[in-house]
């Protein structure tokens, strides 16, 4: 007499959901297409204690709402921030490194633009 095994398979713990809720599962690390062609956008947090945005990193998301949502779990997960702007990393114009000499040591010869001819009155303190 012949018996019969059966087994149940459950995922291994190099499996998760793909966040979409689908209940497809995939392997860690292997990222759907999707994912892969959405846009790279650049995190901008305000905290509550400064006045200005500081860069946080970046994120894939398939829009602007989506982008916010995702930075806003990402990045504000401990209630860090009062504001958020996300900013598509193509929309960004950056310096080159390579063209640091050119691009600002020129204001280097320009030493009226630098405070050092002027002395403070002992009243103002520090300033």
């Amino acid at each position: 007499m012949t018996k019969a095994t059966t087994t149940t398979t459950s995922p291994s713990p190099v499996q998760e959901r793909d966040g979409e809720g689908s209940g497809h599962r995939m392997a860690q690390g292997a990222a759907p297409q999707a994912l892969r062609e959405w846009p790279l956008w650049e995190v901008f947090v305000r905290s509550k204690q400064g006045l200005e945005h500081k860069h946080c990193g970046s994120l894939h998301a398939s829009d602007a709402q989506h982008a916010l949502q995702m930075a806003r779990d990402v990045y504000t997960r401990r209630q860090e921030g009062v504001s958020l702007w996300v900013v598509p990393s193509a929309a960004i114009t950056a310096s080159d490194p390579g063209d640091k000499a050119e691009f600002f040591e020129p204001a280097g010869d320009k030493i009226y633009r630098h405070p050092t001819f002027y002395s403070i009155p002992d009243e103002v303190g520090h300033m």
